[in-house]
């Protein structure tokens, strides 16, 4: 049995949290491997939801275990108290479910504040981010400076460390004449988060080994989508960390070649949380129907998502780069009703059609979407579990989806609900 890969394949907010935890009853284990309590990821399971933002999906799941990796960046505070969270919702997280990375960098309050004063600065270009200091503290990891949750065991090191961090941080509050860190409390705060964190922390790399040899199924959950990637995505308008496929291997300490499929997460329409170019945005009274009919607000920050058609072109993208075998189709009941449905199947620059996104953040914004209508249909697709129960034109909007992205539907999801999922094509049988 293959291991398997989730990764978003549009702009995040796909519904990974939903088919995450609908893959983890065939899984042993669920591992996040990057991202950072930004990412969130909302569950419904009968009659109760849970918004998860740290922990993988697979946590509602008894008897399977959870692993936060060490390309993952780590709030204490956030972790504990999202545990205690889902812990008064009665899911059991223990030690012996739920491991993290004893090498995963932490989010530190400087973090925070560096992120917020930046973007409130008047510099003229607003990233969006969600001011929880995740790109500040993938920087320290970069620049060789970042407190990792092995360093609480050690409070003589951790002084120093923290110490130096505040140096370099505190400079940069100055400029932006924002409130320094004061080294004490922050030395306080982690002495007394410690105890409550290191339990959790293990050798995880070894542990996902075991796993592979004792013939485990690993489910690997990826956080954001394709296009926020640091390097792939629309950049600057991106995150801190690469969300691509490969990006499992490294913010795991997992060998490649046991990956196995990876499935891109995709909505039948097209959304994007914060700043940035958005091709097939609609401003107009659809765009506000698809908002409204997907609950479109952002699970960790409540902001209304921008959006918009689907955007073939893009989703092609991330699955020549992002090496997916095949899509989950999520939220394909947000169409029902309409009569038309547009789907862009390339862009136009200066007079030229062309496949692809271009890398140039001036060209991204400047692109416009060349659209094909698709015919729509009027019944009601929400809940349907079987291709039977779907209208013939949903089918055909669905083949000519695959057609354009070249890739097949795996999984089609037809609403929040765990249940209400059709399976086309096991990923753990590949």
């Amino acid at each position: 049995m293959a291991n398997v890969v989730v990764i978003g394949a549009q702009w995040g907010d796909e519904g990974k949290g939903k088919i995450v935890d609908w893959l983890s009853e065939r899984a042993d284990v669920v591992v996040r491997f990057q991202g950072g309590h930004n990412a969130g990821h909302t569950l419904v399971i009968g009659n109760r939801t849970f918004k998860l933002s740290l922990l993988p999906s697979g946590v509602v799941r008894p008897g399977k275990l959870s692993v936060i990796g060490n390309g993952v960046v780590v709030d204490p505070w956030a972790l504990i108290a999202e545990i205690e969270r889902v812990r008064a919702d009665g899911v059991a997280v223990t030690p012996e479910t739920l491991h993290v990375a004893e090498n995963a960098a932490l989010i530190l309050p400087v973090h925070g504040a560096i992120d917020r004063a930046r973007e409130a600065a008047d510099s003229g270009r607003r990233i969006g981010t969600t001011g929880r200091g995740i790109g500040p503290a993938y920087e320290d990891k970069v620049a060789r400076r970042a407190v990792r949750v092995c360093d609480l065991a050690d409070a003589g090191p951790l002084r120093a460390k923290v110490e130096a961090l505040l140096i370099h941080h505190n400079a940069q509050l100055r400029g932006f004449g924002a409130e320094e860190i004061a080294l004490e409390p922050v030395i306080e705060a982690l002495g007394a988060i410690a105890p409550r964190v290191l339990p959790f922390a293990r050798p995880v790399w070894e542990v996902l080994d075991e796993a592979r040899r004792a013939g485990q199924r690993l489910l690997f959950e990826g956080a954001q989508g394709f296009m926020l990637d640091v390097d792939h995505g629309t950049y600057p308008f991106v995150t801190s960390s690469n969300t691509v496929a490969g990006a499992a291997a490294a913010g795991a300490g997992f060998a490649t070649g046991g990956l196995g499929f990876v499935l891109g997460i995709v909505k039948a329409y097209t959304t994007r949380v914060g700043e940035g170019p958005f091709p097939t945005e609609l401003t107009d009274a659809t765009g506000r129907r698809l908002g409204e009919r997907g609950h479109e607000f952002g699970t960790v920050t409540g902001r209304p998502r921008r959006c918009g058609w689907f955007d073939a072109v893009l989703v092609r993208q991330a699955i020549k780069v992002g090496g997916i075998d095949g899509i989950a189709l999520t939220k394909l009941d947000v169409l029902d009703g309409l009569q038309a449905i547009k789907v862009c199947t390339a862009y136009r620059l200066d007079g030229q059609e062309i496949r692809r996104l271009p890398a140039m953040a001036a060209d991204q914004a400047r692109v416009q979407p060349v659209y094909e209508t698709c015919e729509g249909w009027s019944e009601s697709t929400r809940g349907a579990r079987s291709w039977a129960d779907l209208p013939a034109t949903a089918i055909k909007y669905i083949r000519r989806v695959e057609e354009l992205i070249e890739a097949p539907v795996a999984l089609l999801s037809t609403s929040p609900e765990r249940d209400d999922t059709i399976l086309v094509r096991d990923p753990f049988a590949d």
